[in-house]
């Protein structure tokens, strides 16, 4: 790209940013005239006309911020240049007022998963060992390390053993109405789709997290059903297993690990009867996120993103959009775009205890943008919104989770979670994500254990330098190599081959991935 090239959102917007590798520096002349004041580095807004001291700064055809003093035509517009707009007001929003024309159905696409009793499909076939309490957290790893080099040879249909660690369980308000929230949240992902209803758990023995807590005889575990042509082993009891490391048979630190090792054997033989089966693209639960975001985030990635969002519901499945500090600003198009009004006020509700939350800690929605996005280009939280709200696509919102429960339906789902990439990962891996998509520009070597992770990158200088991290170059939009469609499909294709198994992503190549961090608003004891 070497001739000047800006990016404008909206005809309506007094800013646009540098596309070029690099920036560009002062005296440089763009094809309309323009001329630059001072050195903008990529990703970087430029004033496209005067503005004067107060004056609305607008990109996304969104108020973005104020000028705090008068600004040439062609200066460097940042986050030291501009007054944040205060936080939208949660009253009077749209309810469910935007009814988009119904999208065509898209049908005939399927792929290759494995279909679990009930009823849900996972993309990988995973043993998930549940820790109770962190304090169990070194054996589990001990034990997952044997048993990756001396039994999952034995089991070719089995991909991987993790343990689900934690630093929840104890030292915790574990009878606090709020705790709830983690508690949930490791209960439902212990049953996510990728783990085929094998529930194993290791407990110390004398947190505050009991197991019988964890996960309570109410919620029945449902046994591994045969599947395939593998003769049948015995049908597990749906009585809790538990490795108890307090249990007085132990003695001694390799007594603990054997016995972890010899529960596993038994769920492993039932998980390496399981076989891919042909499944509709209807049963994939997408999670799309982002982190280290900058301001090419909602001109490539995202808008790539969401126009596979757009193609997933089509096709009847479900997609999660998520980050409740990264949506706020928006707040008034997502209430807009709801479904219903019971769904619209949802959101409000979700919105409403999170500004709650962040006012118990003296915290605003202006800590969300982190250095490394205003390194990027992204001058504040309005900015940084309207590029993640663009994940979602277009289709109407048309359920809510809270944080930590389980997805019982399909569509586009707003689940509310922080907007921590560790702790929205974690969020939506409970809510039963099945393939996870996740965009960035700035970079990070992100991942999940548990689930697969397609990396996104927004520029292509980012995709060149990362070449083993990146799945998708987005980047070839703003290089003019692609259009968003174009980008949206080859997503989309890409996450059919990732969930049958066919292609792994570089993060299940080198085996990246991050400790789940479950969220915790609870007061710690």
């Amino acid at each position: 790209m070497s001739s000047p090239l800006y990016i404008r959102m909206h005809a309506a917007d007094n800013v646009a940013i540098v596309a070029n590798d690099g920036g560009l520096p002062a005296g440089t002349v763009f094809p309309d005239g323009l001329r630059l004041v001072e050195h903008i580095p990529q990703g970087h807004k430029v004033a496209l006309e005067d503005l004067a001291e107060g004056a609305v700064v607008r990109r996304y055809n969104v108020v973005i911020g104020y000028a705090l003093h008068a600004l040439a035509r062609g200066s460097w517009i940042n986050e030291r240049t501009l007054r944040m707009p205060a936080a939208p007001e949660l009253q009077g929003l749209p309810m469910a007022t935007v009814k988009p024309p119904a999208l065509a159905p898209l049908t005939g696409y399927t792929f290759e998963g494995y279909r679990n009793a009930d009823g849900s499909v996972g993309t990988r076939n995973i043993l998930a060992i549940t820790t109770t309490v962190q304090c169990v957290a070194g054996v589990v790893d001990t034990a997952v390390q044997r048993i990756k080099r001396e039994l999952l040879p034995r089991y070719p249909q089995v991909d991987d053993v993790v343990g689900l660690e934690h630093s929840y369980g104890c030292g915790v308000a574990i009878d606090a109405p709020d705790a709830i929230i983690p508690i949930r949240t490791l209960r439902n992902i212990s049953r996510n789709p990728n783990f085929g209803g094998e529930v194993m758990v290791v407990s110390l023995g004398c947190e505050k997290l009991q197991p019988e807590r964890l996960l309570p005889a109410e919620a029945p575990l449902v046994p591994m059903q045969r599947l395939g042509t593998a003769p049948a082993l015995p049908v597990a009891d749906a009585a809790l297993d538990v490795v108890c490391l307090q249990a007085e048979e132990h003695v001694g630190f390799m007594s603990m690990i054997d016995s972890i090792v010899r529960q596993a054997d038994v769920h492993l033989q039932r998980l390496n009867q399981r076989r891919r089966e042909t499944v509709p693209v209807s049963e994939l639960v997408v999670g799309v996120q982002c982190g280290g975001s900058d301001a090419f985030s909602g001109v490539t990635a995202n808008p790539a993103v969401g126009f596979a969002t757009d193609l997933l519901v089509r096709a009847g499945a479900s997609v999660m959009f998520s980050e409740v500090t990264e949506v706020r600003d928006g707040i008034d198009q997502l209430t807009s775009r709801a479904s219903t009004p019971e769904v619209a006020q949802a959101m409000i509700d979700q919105m409403a205890w999170y500004d709650a939350y962040l006012a118990r800690g003296r915290a605003d929605r202006s800590a969300n943008t982190t250095p490394g996005n205003k390194k990027g280009g992204l001058s504040n939280i309005v900015e940084k919104a309207m590029g993640s709200i663009v994940k979602s696509g277009s289709t109407p919102i048309t359920g809510v989770l809270a944080p930590g429960e389980k997805l019982r339906e399909k569509g586009l789902i707003y689940a509310a979670t922080p907007a921590s990439d560790f702790i929205c990962g974690t969020l939506q891996l409970a809510a039963g994500m099945n393939l996870h998509i996740f965009t960035t520009g700035r970079g990070t070597p992100y991942g999940l254990a548990a689930c697969p992770v397609i990396k996104v990158a927004t520029r292509t200088d980012l995709a060149r330098r990362w070449h083993d991290l990146m799945d998708v170059n987005a980047g070839r939009i703003a290089d003019g190599d692609a259009t968003i469609e174009d980008t949206g499909w080859e997503l989309f294709h890409l996450m059919i081959e990732i969930a049958s198994g066919r292609k792994k992503t570089w993060a299940e190549h080198w085996k990246l991935h991050n400790a789940l961090v479950l969220f915790n608003p609870a007061p710690v004891t």
